[in-house]
């Protein structure tokens, strides 16, 4: 007899004992399919949560949660896939879907923070640009800034991640060992960007670059001129990281 699967009117369901050859994972979205079919979405979603306990590390299973929670509108779980998606994708070197996810999670939650996701795809896919523990960080000289810094204790894109939230408007000094630069805000809105003789979006690679050395964010009275368009910070940002990733390929 060929396997099967009964739904019974409670939701349980019963496999035959052939079922044994399917893996938990596939048989608990074999599950979650039935459920979606009998309108049933948040049975579905707890099927695959309790199949994720047993295999936290299966990418099929997260996203299968994942689409089940968007298309139903589960926004706070969705959310959550993507973050660890994005986490799994980069353990695999897979950052183009470590990127898409959490774009994704930034569209869903606006006040996520993926600023530790963004570093880690930009330590794994760039080593030589990990920061380095300054040994002047006693030196640093705090003066009259909003906001201040050590990069190799707060990542630029903690920095920029702050300054978005809070709605600033003013100009990120960048100063590394060996490059310097500053990216321009209007209202937590990158703007403008500018490393040397590089201006817009050329200066802001060169920025992201930095590893190491200190930042200070000082407020500006009023708004700056819009060079660099972009669909929003964090678009920017993997954007950057993108082609960076294609410049060193090339």
């Amino acid at each position: 007899m060929g396997s099967h699967i009964s739904v019974f009117p409670t939701g349980s369901m019963v496999k035959t004992e052939s079922s044994d050859h399917v893996s938990d994972a596939e048989s608990a979205m074999l599950d979650a399919e039935l459920f979606i079919k009998y309108k049933a979405p948040e049975k579905a979603m707890e099927r695959l949560r309790t199949a994720l306990e047993a295999a936290p590390q299966s990418i099929p299973l997260r996203e299968r949660l994942r689409d089940v929670a968007v298309t139903h509108k589960h926004t706070d779980e969705a959310a959550r896939q993507c973050l660890a998606l994005a986490s799994l994708y980069i353990e695999r070197d897979d950052f183009d879907d470590a990127y898409d996810r959490l774009l994704e999670a930034k569209h869903l939650d606006p006040r996520i923070n993926i600023a530790g996701g963004l570093e880690a795809i930009r330590r794994a896919r760039r080593p030589d640009l990990s920061p380095v523990a300054s040994s002047k960080e006693s030196e640093f000289e705090k003066r009259f800034a909003t906001l201040a810094g050590d990069l190799s204790a707060i990542s630029v894109f903690d920095a920029v991640q702050v300054i978005e939230n809070a709605k600033l408007t003013g100009a990120l000094e960048i100063t590394g060992e060996t490059i310097t630069g500053r990216v321009f805000f209007n209202e937590g809105r990158i703007v403008d960007a500018e490393s040397g003789i590089s201006k817009g979006e050329g200066g802001f690679r060169q920025i992201v670059e930095i590893s190491a050395g200190n930042f200070e964010f000082h407020k500006a009275a009023e708004e700056y001129p819009v060079v660099i368009q972009a669909l929003s910070n964090t678009n920017l940002l993997l954007d950057t990281l993108r082609q960076l990733d294609e410049e060193k390929q090339n």
